[in-house]
This record gives structure tokens, sequence and C-alpha cells, in this order.
């Protein structure tokens, strides 16, 4: 069974530094692409970075340049380190598993809160 926990999220001002994890359960996580989605009031969800197993990124545009994601295989821990944070980021935060064609493995979300 995989299970994620997504952790870090709160209450920052703009300009100021988060970072989030998630924690993964399960043997699938070194071959599985994982990446970070997140959601606002009101929106569809959106991918906001992915890692592949090989280590290839990709971002979305409104945030190239400010978040970075990472993994540890050996830890089996997904991190996202979002610097310069605009009030247009608050959203919930979801950690996302997919593996093999289509099976996706999802967080339970973590607040992220940004004041202008």
């Amino acid at each position: 069974q995989v299970q994620l926990v997504e952790s870090g999220g709160g209450l920052v001002q703009a300009g100021e530094s988060l970072r989030l994890s998630c924690a993964v359960s399960g043997s699938i996580f070194s071959i599985a692409a994982m990446g970070w989605y997140r959601q606002a009031p009101g929106k569809q969800r959106e991918l906001v970075a992915r890692i592949r197993s090989g280590g290839r990124l990709n971002y979305a545009d409104s945030v190239k340049g400010r978040f970075t994601i990472s993994r540890d295989n050996a830890k089996n821990m997904m991190y996202l380190q979002m610097n310069s944070l605009k009030p247009e980021d608050t959203a919930v935060y979801y950690c996302n598993l997919h593996w093999g064609v289509a099976t996706d493995y999802w967080g339970q979300g973590t607040q992220v809160t940004v004041s202008s």
C-alpha cells in the first residue's frame, strides 16, 4: 500500500520561504515520477513541479526560478523549496506519485497561505 503524507505548510508573508516535505511509504518510490500540485479556492488543481525517476524536472511557468523540487530515494522523501512566495501561491499543496501508465496516489494536502 502506498501512502503519501505532506508537511511543512503554513502562513507566511510575501517574499518569505517555505519547504514542503512528502513522506512516501511503499517500495515503488524510486521508480515512480513524483510531483507537487496545488489547488486554490475556486480553481482547478494544477501541476507545480514534477521530478521523474531519472531526475528530469518540470516546473509550471509561474514558479520557475522560485521553487525547487527534489527527492531523496534513500529516504523515500520528496521536497519543494518555495522562495519569494507571492499571495497567488496560496493554495492547498498536494504530493503526487505517478507510476506505470495511469496509477496515481495523492497525499491529503497541506495549506500554504501567503499574505501580502
